[in-house]
């Protein structure tokens, strides 16, 4: 048996893995193309994504959280947000309920280009969910959901 069976002979679980990679592999791709039309840096573009994930959680999107999300340190973190803020994407605003914390804000503008980038795509995979039953989808759910848990976890095996 050789160490890298071929593709059709992989088990079941293994193409589920590589379907995945291929599917994160694309959407890289998809965010690197986004980031040169845009003239930005992709950590700009995962920077945005980590922002507009903390605003639908209702988290308070601060430095500290940006660089935590994206594994950067204070340096590195303050120049993704000069970065996006110069371009006019991001917006540093104080907390309403804490005037000494700074919150970031992804401005409106910066939205609109995201959907207009990948808005057709979001909707390209919205229609495939609708085509799942929700037990199906519950299943993709807890699929993602678990494989985000171990890539979220601690990186050393």
């Amino acid at each position: 048996m050789p160490d890298h069976p071929e593709p059709d002979h992989e088990p079941d679980n293994l193409q589920l893995v590589h379907l995945l990679r291929a599917v994160a592999v694309d959407f890289g791709l998809r965010q690197a193309e986004f980031a040169t039309r845009n003239g930005m840096h992709p950590t700009d573009v995962r920077a945005l994504i980590c922002l507009l994930d903390a605003a639908r959680a209702a988290e308070p999107a601060t430095a500290g959280l940006l660089g935590a999300r994206l594994g950067l340190n204070s340096a590195g973190t303050t120049a993704v947000i000069d970065r996006l803020e110069r371009l006019g994407h991001v917006a540093r605003i104080r907390d309403e309920h804490d005037r000494r914390r700074i919150l970031l804000r992804v401005e409106p503008a910066a939205i609109r280009l995201g959907r207009e980038f990948f808005g057709p795509l979001i909707d390209g995979v919205v229609r495939v969910l609708d085509s799942f039953d929700p037990a199906e989808r519950d299943a993709v759910r807890r699929f993602l959901t678990a494989a985000h848990t171990v890539f979220a976890s601690d990186p050393q095996p």
